[in-house]
């Protein structure tokens, strides 16, 4: 017998269940319950936020499922821990509670059979203990002490073994029908026929034929409709080419979604996983994985409380992970949100402080396992923002790929805009004083300043430490901890703090306006004031003091490997690469930021867009600045990028975002190339007119938050859920929630929010994914990466147009892109994606529900051909939702409604 109660919240009532059996409780005597007495809970973090009380606490089912099956993901619901344990799932929100406690006996009873996680649990337990962990004192006696030394983490991780360099790949061609003999083969024989997918596989093979021309790729721009098989199609040639050529093929995404969707489509070209593992490898960037050392000092001390808790559960993860992936891999996304602090950010390398092989775990890094591995496979499925970074700065020269395939490309004029544009604020300065400073004032943990991690291989001659020496001397003029209490006294400190001091005053003077709502302010550089154009001099004066000796540290690490003293083998080798690669990467930063200042009182560059910022959430001011983006980004992406690569292909269901080939060109960087590129389209084979349908209803007033979440509410139940509900602003999703999750519950609706419940976006999706009768509202995030086949998704909600924000960067664009053309592309570009989310497979079915009487007709050719487009009043969009949903038999039938001429 379970000797705890558990307790249950959801938005239809409050339940605890103990040996006596299951009771309805208030809030108030809930919150008593739970404050006394150790309770079984399922994600608490969620539900201390239903009851109001943020500091609940007790024994999580979350938190001891991570511990018996780490690695291994569980839906973080009642119905995906039914299924996780091998229980009948709950049918009713009060029957959760009883449940819990029956999850709680399966997962106890997990010990005593065969359990494949069972080595380390006993160590791992005897420290939970001593940090009070409450699963601790009930999961300890269950667990019997291993008869010889269990191998702890550190020394089970396997070492990573270093491979001879790999030659460049050869010239090859691939012949026609080649590749659509190989996509026959991968998918299988008795497979449906899809002329598009051949032709789209045909037309793909063009990006890996032989380069003509230096500086010139072989540039493919395919527009795929949902439902071709992009992915098989250009796998074929991809890995035909691979093979023949002996030479890697990067493709790169958007999305972490996307990433593990094409890790399980490798599968048909690499059955075996012991084969898979060394063809296929999934890449991001460094501070997406554990940092073993990072984890060592968080063990040993570095972290307290809870945040120690989570060091040892993430330890218990990283002896079973495929890979070492915080992020999006094989870590239960839900487990970092269920402690409060920030631990999951201290236990990866965010601020490069990577000392390479000067590391104890250098040789079991997941990070460099993960790049050797690369340079060694076939396949490397990436994301845009890794392959800018490494053709940018990228340490691996010698086994930089001269072949992509760039899924989900509409992405990519983003990508690369957030990749080469420049920011000088005050964090920005602040992390590059710690990189270089390390703690000060007594601080924590093992960040270790240049000095400590240089000193070693950068005094080989007394330039190396003059330079170390005048780089921590000129740090001291960048801000400090505490700069955004000084400036808000007006007590700003030393010359950079000077600077933002001023672009404050400047941000507030030009941007506030009356009734301003609290969030971000900014205003374009242009016309600046005498303080601003003051303090701008000893900035830039204080920044070129710091980038000569970065410069000059860089050089001198260059040297210690042309003369390879005795010392420096191949481990130490890499540490100065390693060293070399980073401070260039941060005397880049700050000769960006040199030019930027440059601008302040000179001429402006028409080039680049300019403007100052002051950023805020709810009133709280956390950041101050100056930033600097290309008018254009994919010109630095074309030249990086594309040029030095022998071919490319760029696709994506919608790259022509509504318009026509002009503006897939313009976003993807093909007019910066000597070579014009080649197009394809193909069209997607789902029958939308017969599977979909277009409503824009008419009457739900503009600002009205009640009639907006009411139109939700009555939308949301005609569908029976399975709604994707999509907002232009977090401050109208979380009114609309508030008004409507109780609401819902009474229906037997869950509703889960982005920027409301506790939980990661990837997870929020696991769980729309797993309850047909959920629904999830959101923002950008869920109408760009979200893929719910079937019954999941039957209905697209949008609570308005999508305009572009009026930033200063998009007014500059918008001047020299045509104006509101330009608005519409942009527009027309997220109506598609988001109508995309709704149809996923031949048999879907679904409502698309624009709640905007004023959007405008010329925006409709986003839609698909064919679909029918009608505007009507809620109550008309509410009867024909819940006629088109409700029945699945009539979906093929009934004639479309006139379609509206755009």
């Amino acid at each position: 017998m379970i000797p705890y109660p558990a307790l249950h919240a959801s938005h239809g009532g409050i339940w605890i269940a103990d040996a006596e059996g299951t009771r309805p409780v208030g809030r108030g005597e809930a919150i008593r319950v739970a404050a006394d007495t150790p309770v079984i809970l399922l994600n608490a973090p969620l539900i201390g936020q239903r009851l109001g009380y943020a500091e609940l606490s007790g024994l999580d089912l979350l938190e001891l499922y991570a511990f018996l099956h780490p690695a291994r993901f569980a839906v973080p619901t009642p119905a995906g821990l039914a299924r996780a344990v091998d229980l009948s799932a709950p049918e009713r929100d009060e029957d959760v509670a009883a449940f819990l406690r029956e999850a709680t006996a399966a997962l106890l009873a997990v010990p005593e059979g065969d359990w494949a996680e069972r080595e380390g649990a006993w160590s791992a337990v005897q420290s939970l203990t001593r940090l009070r962990w409450p699963w601790a004192p009930v999961i300890g006696p269950r667990l019997a002490k291993p008869r010889t030394d269990e191998r702890w983490l550190f020394s089970r991780l396997p070492e990573w073994e270093e491979d001879a360099p790999r030659p460049a790949p050869r010239t090859v061609s691939l012949q026609p029908g080649e590749a659509e003999e190989r996509l026959a083969k991968l998918t299988g024989g008795g497979a449906e026929e899809r002329p598009g997918q051949r032709a789209y596989a045909a037309a793909a093979t063009a990006a890996f034929e032989p380069r003509v021309m230096r500086d010139a790729p072989n540039l493919v721009l395919a527009e795929a409709g949902t439902g071709i098989g992009k992915t098989l199609g250009y796998l074929a040639p991809a890995s035909l080419w691979s093979e023949r050529a002996g030479g890697a093929v990067w493709i790169s995404t958007f999305t972490k979604a996307l990433q593990r969707q094409l890790a399980q489509e490798t599968t048909r070209l690499y059955p075996d996983p012991v084969l898979r593992r060394e063809r296929v490898v999934t890449r991001k960037g460094r501070e997406n994985y554990l940092c073993l050392l990072n984890l060592e000092d968080a063990l040993q001390g570095g972290f307290a409380g809870r945040a120690a808790v989570l060091a040892h559960l993430v330890a218990r993860w990283a002896a079973y992970s495929a890979d070492g992936d915080m992020v999006g891999g094989d870590l239960p996304g839900w487990l970092p949100t269920l402690f409060r602090r920030n631990g999951p950010a201290a236990l990866t390398d965010r601020r490069g402080e990577c000392v390479y092989a000067g590391c104890p775990h250098y040789r079991k890094c997941f990070i460099e396992r993960a790049a050797r591995a690369s340079a060694q496979a076939d396949i490397v499925i990436a994301n845009h923002a890794l392959v800018m970074v490494n053709a940018a700065r990228g340490r691996e020269v010698a086994t930089r790929p001269t072949r992509y395939v760039f899924d989900e490309g509409h992405h990519l004029f983003d990508a690369a805009d957030s990749m080469f544009g420049v920011a000088l604020t005050g964090s920005e300065t602040i992390e590059l004083r710690r990189w270089i400073l390390g703690p000060e004032a007594g601080g924590r943990g093992r960040r270790r300043g240049l000095q400590a991690r240089l000193s070693d291989v950068a005094s080989y001659d007394d330039a190396g430490a003059q330079a170390i020496s005048d780089a921590v001397h000129a740090a001291h003029g960048l801000a400090a901890d505490g700069w955004l209490g000084r400036l808000a006294e007006g007590q700003p400190f030393g010359p950079v703090e000077h600077l933002l001091a001023a672009v404050r005053g400047l941000t507030y003077a030009r941007a506030e306006q009356p009734g301003d709502a609290g969030y971000g302010l900014e205003t374009e550089l242009a016309e600046p004031t005498p303080a601003l154009i003051e303090a701008a001099a000893p900035a830039a004066a204080a920044l070129d003091a710091l980038v000569r000796p970065l410069t000059a540290l860089g050089r001198r690490l260059e040297a210690v490997l042309a003369e390879a003293p005795d010392w420096l083998d191949t481990a130490a080798r890499a540490r100065v690469e390693g060293a070399i690669a980073s401070i260039g990467w941060r005397a880049e930063t700050v000769a960006a930021w040199l030019a930027l200042l440059a601008r302040i009182g000179g001429p402006a560059d028409g080039d680049f867009v300019d403007w100052l910022a002051v950023d805020r959430v709810e009133g709280r001011e956390y950041d101050i600045g100056l930033h600097r983006r290309w008018l254009d980004p994919t010109r630095p992406f074309a030249e990086i990028v594309l040029k030095p690569a022998h071919g490319a292909l760029v696709t994506s269901a919608t790259l022509t975002g509504g318009g026509d080939w002009s503006v897939a060109e313009a976003r993807t960087g093909a007019p910066h190339l000597a070579r014009a590129p080649a197009r394809f389209e193909a069209t997607s084979p789902f029958d939308y007119p017969n599977r979909a349908e277009v409503l824009v209803v008419t009457d739900v007033k503009r600002g009205d938050a009640g009639a907006l979440a009411n139109a939700y509410a009555r939308l949301i139940v005609a569908a029976g859920g399975g709604t994707l509900g999509l907002f232009t602003a977090i401050r109208r999703l979380r009114a609309v929630h508030g008004r409507i999750a109780d609401r819902l519950a009474r229906e037997g609706l869950a509703l889960h929010a982005q920027h409301v419940d506790p939980i990661d976006t990837g997870t929020l999706v696991d769980i729309f994914r797993d309850d047909p009768a959920a629904s999830l509202l959101g923002t950008d995030a869920l109408r760009d990466g979200v893929d719910v086949p079937g019954d999941s998704l039957r209905m697209v909600v949008m609570e308005g147009v999508p305009w572009p924000k009026p930033t200063v960067l998009h007014a500059a664009r918008k001047l020299a892109g045509g104006g509101t053309a330009y608005d519409d592309r942009i527009v027309r570009a997220r109506l598609a994606q988001a109508f995309g989310r709704l149809i996923r497979r031949a048999d879907d079915r679904g409502a698309f529900v624009m709640l905007s009487a004023a959007m405008p007709s010329r925006l409709l050719t986003a839609f698909p051909p064919g679909v029918a487009i009608v505007r009507v009043t809620l109550d008309e969009a509410v009867a024909r939702v819940a006629e088109r949903l409700s029945t699945q038999a009539r979906i093929g039938h009934e004639a479309p409604a006139p379609l509206e001429t755009p």
